[in-house]
């Protein structure tokens, strides 16, 4: 089966998107090429991709790359057959879903290949905002040259050398909370995890829609034993702020280099995504509470520029920032490629993206940096945050900051 042939060229702005048709991410993204009053997006199949080898674009289509996630045959044909609700088989999905963005060919991307694999890889990017100066829990995993964990006894011997009685142990490339516990040891040796991964009884590992806590150091050893093959993250579990009694994060979004978007998740388990039991809290009242606490809203959003800035060839990600308790600093849990699913919410007052969702706020600052360099793309040289040329959604199974 050949690739895609490249359309013939047309006059103004072209959008073309690699994703899933009928995938919510993929209509939304249509809907706001449209409002902009553009021809709706050519859609590249990401079955298409995987089983053609790739495809092309005419050089002055604008490229979005969209998450391969919540599609089963595309799920098979990244981490093999299996369970689409299983949690190993990680690794084999980033190795194949990295390559995969490689062979997409021409256009103007709105992303980077080097910049998607450090960001679906926390170890990678970690190390990335560390190395930049942007507030990051501590890490003995951190940046490329880190020692592997081989599995549960490498987690116990980070505790003790690094001090770090709660941590939380991640697979580097999963999302959604895909795999990941939240561990703390007390006296006596006693251990319990925090999780969404149900541990069957032939010693499968499936995510669940429920968090769920376990108590017993053999099953907690079994889980992060499983998940140690596909590769692990560790960073420090910093005590977080709250709202109504809840642990709160935020997600924002930034758009060419400006926080634009941001949405409060409150949650009773370490875990806030909405998904897994965590609720939207408000946002008016975290910014009093920064401002409370003698720190600067716009300074708040800043950190999460700086850390968008660290993927400067990147049009749009999402940012997970960590409010200290006292709400007088934040850290930066990760940085997404695909974190701009926040359906009917609008843009940050003074943000320029006013009125404007996620995609649509994209549509517009690629429309706004063309008017201004639209020849220099059309030749590939790119801008920051701007476009230039050129882990997924996991299935569910239902049973030290420094100040901002």
């Amino acid at each position: 089966m050949g690739t895609v042939s490249p359309p013939a060229s047309e006059p103004g702005p072209r959008f073309a998107v690699v994703g899933n048709p009928q995938n919510r991410r993929v209509t939304l993204f249509e809907d706001a090429v449209r409002a902009a009053g553009l021809p709706a997006p050519r859609v590249v199949a990401w079955t298409h991709v995987l089983r053609a080898g790739g495809a092309d674009f005419a050089a002055d289509e604008l490229v979005r790359v969209d998450s391969p996630g919540e599609n089963p045959e595309v799920d098979r044909l990244l981490r093999g057959p299996g369970d689409p609700t299983r949690v190993e088989g990680s690794a084999r999905w980033y190795a194949r879903f990295t390559a995969a963005v490689r062979t997409l060919r021409g256009g103007v991307r709105l992303d980077d290949p080097d910049e998607v694999a450090v960001l679906f890889d926390k170890r990678l990017c970690h190390g990335v905002l560390d190395a930049a100066g942007v507030p990051v829990p501590a890490s003995p995993t951190s940046g490329p040259q880190a020692p592997p964990v081989r599995g549960w006894d490498d987690v116990r011997a980070a505790m003790r050398e690094h001090r770090m009685p709660r941590l939380f142990v991640k697979p580097p490339h999963g999302s959604s909370a895909s795999g990941v516990l939240a561990v703390e040891s007390g006296g006596g040796g006693r251990v319990r995890a925090t999780t969404s991964v149900e541990l069957a009884a032939d010693g499968c590992l499936y995510n669940s829609l429920k968090v769920r806590r376990y108590e017993s150091e053999a099953d907690i050893a079994a889980i992060v034993d499983a998940l140690a093959p596909d590769g692990l993250h560790l960073e420090r579990w910093l005590p977080k702020a709250s709202q109504e009694g809840r642990a709160a994060d935020l997600r924002v979004v930034v758009v060419a280099g400006r926080a634009t978007h941001a949405v409060v998740r409150t949650s009773r388990s370490p875990m806030t995504n909405l998904h897994l039991g965590g609720r939207r809290g408000d946002l008016d009242d975290v910014r009093r509470s920064f401002e409370a606490a003698g720190a600067r809203w716009a300074d708040v959003l800043d950190v999460c520029e700086r850390a968008a800035a660290c993927f400067p060839r990147t049009l749009c990600v999402g940012v997970d920032l960590l409010p200290a308790v006292g709400w007088r600093s934040a850290a930066i849990g990760e940085v997404n490629a695909f974190g701009d699913l926040l359906p009917r919410l609008t843009g940050l007052p003074g943000s320029g993206a006013e009125g404007l969702d996620t995609y649509a706020a994209q549509v517009a600052a690629v429309l706004r940096d063309l008017a201004r360099h639209g020849s220099r793309h059309r030749t590939g040289t790119p801008h920051a945050g701007t476009p230039h040329a050129g882990t997924p959604h996991a299935g569910t199974r239902h049973s030290g900051a420094r100040h901002v």
